[in-house]
């Protein structure tokens, strides 16, 4: 009982040598750990300064990521025209063919994605 203690006494405290192999299981364990953790955990999510092109999934589509504040107070049926103002003056000539609300877990609007066609 001693030893295990003793060994999660050095482990919680990083009580090894720099060069062993404890040290190096540990700095596996936290890189793992960084690299492996969903986003979702900890609400990471991208939070554009305003207008941000994103890669499309489809053919012959360009896709828009943007922020809240942008379409904030816009009721749904106004939202294309207001976005297809937003990134005409950002962006050359696009022509809105849907936004969409990005919602976290908490069913909060984090932004919009506004799909358009050259």
């Amino acid at each position: 009982m001693g030893s295990s203690a003793d060994g999660l006494k050095r482990f919680i405290f990083w009580d090894y040598r720099r060069a062993g192999w404890q040290y190096d299981v540990m700095v596996g364990i936290i890189l793992l750990f960084i690299f492996a953790t969903p986003r979702e955990w900890f609400r990471d999510w991208p939070r554009p300064s305003s207008i941000v092109m994103v890669p499309s999934p489809e053919r012959g589509t360009s896709e828009f990521l943007m922020g809240p504040e942008e379409l904030e107070g816009v009721p749904e049926n106004g939202r294309v025209s207001r976005a297809s103002m937003l990134l005409n003056t950002h962006f050359k000539k696009r022509n809105v063919v849907r936004v969409e609300p990005i919602f976290d877990s908490d069913q909060e609007v984090r932004g919009y994605l506004a799909v358009t066609r050259p």
